[in-house]
């Protein structure tokens, strides 16, 4: 009888084997797909916009004082820290009056920061986010590795610190420049639903998904709609 539950336990842990197997085969070949359509199409993306991001980075220079790309710590998938680059669309002091425009923030939840008229962003800045050509520079971070193009957008250390268990499932993938919420409202969307919606893109991706997501992203940008 012992020699029956041994066998059975060894054809038990067999199967677990293989079945954990199979799992790491699939995630890691779901990977180097993602990272390859992420790499091929932002090459070919940049190749094609790198007229316009001269015009960009021209316009941001003459617009104020300062430098052209803003970079700022931001989270990634399990909690590294990597630094996100952006077109600088705010003053250069920008971070120093945040603290005094806290009491203003119009983000329902507090977690992150958002206000309509932000006094500390730039003539130029106001273009560049309502149609978010200010993250096109997010595209070399793409090229490095710290991000996709669909992904869960990539959260500040002092907002993490304020996540629940819960919120920390966004942190389980890598972020992305455009993501599912960002489609369906973007600022409009309070940080809870985001949270739920990138939960849900996160147990249901797939490089289909991303391009749809991707597709969606052009009228979203185009109309401006939540960006500010």
């Amino acid at each position: 009888m012992d020699l029956l539950l041994s066998r059975a336990d060894g054809r038990s842990r067999t199967q677990v084997q293989r079945k954990l197997r199979h799992w790491r085969i699939a995630v890691n070949s779901a990977y180097v797909i993602k990272r390859f359509f992420d790499v091929t199409s932002t090459l070919l993306f940049l190749i094609l916009i790198s007229p316009f991001l001269l015009v960009v980075a021209i316009w941001v220079k003459l617009d104020s004082p300062g430098p052209l790309i803003y970079r700022q710590v931001r989270v990634g998938k399990d909690g590294k820290h990597f630094n996100f680059y952006k077109f600088r669309s705010m003053y250069i002091d920008a971070d120093k009056r945040r603290a005094d425009l806290l009491k203003k923030n119009e983000s329902a939840d507090g977690v992150i920061f958002k206000m309509k008229n932000d006094p500390r962003i730039t003539r130029s800045g106001r273009f560049l986010r309502r149609f978010s050509i200010d993250e096109l520079p997010q595209l070399f971070n793409v090229l490095i590795g710290d991000m996709s193009l669909v992904g869960p957008r990539p959260p500040l250390p002092a907002e993490v610190a304020q996540y629940s268990l819960e919120d920390r499932k966004r942190l389980h993938v890598i972020p992305g420049i455009t993501c599912i919420w960002q489609v369906s409202g973007r600022s409009d969307i309070p940080f809870k639903e985001q949270v739920e919606l990138d939960k849900d893109y996160i147990s249901s991706q797939s490089v289909w998904r991303d391009f749809l997501i991707l597709l969606k992203t052009i009228p979203a940008v185009l109309t401006g709609k939540g960006a500010y």
